[in-house]
């Protein structure tokens, strides 16, 4: 199946900008043209969109999901020193992991202390949020 833009904005949920976007930064692959002059996308530019989107939803810069596309690309200059840009990226999702737990057991914590009512101004959630 094949998409105008205005298609392909449409079903991966993005606007037609964006898609220009990532051809300028190489994100997606330039498509070919009507004679009229129309981009043709097909079905895979639209899978790629989707995981380009899914990526940032993880926190991923545009600039980390070029690298990784990289290796579906099969491009060696992106390729390089991937194993420190995995290595890096695995760290920093690990600490935000931990980042996330400690959330959560603060989050359960307030929970617990929340006497469900609805009166701000004596909330011991904000309370010890606040003072901590």
């Amino acid at each position: 199946m094949s998409y105008h833009i205005g298609e392909l904005a449409e079903k991966c949920e993005v606007n037609k900008e964006t898609i220009r976007y990532y051809e300028r930064k190489h994100l997606i692959h330039e498509p070919p043209r009507t004679n009229s002059g129309y981009r043709i996308y097909e079905e895979d530019t639209v899978k790629r969109i989707h995981f380009i989107k899914r990526m940032q939803t993880f926190g991923f810069s545009l600039q980390e999901i070029d690298k990784l596309l990289g290796v579906v690309d099969k491009d060696d200059a992106r390729c390089a020193d991937m194993y420190e840009f995995v290595s890096g990226k695995l760290i920093e999702v690990e600490q935000q992991m931990n980042d996330l737990e400690r959330i959560s057991l603060m989050l359960k914590d307030l929970k617990e202390r929340c006497p469900n009512e609805k009166e701000l101004h004596a909330c011991p959630i904000i309370e010890t949020i606040i003072n901590e």
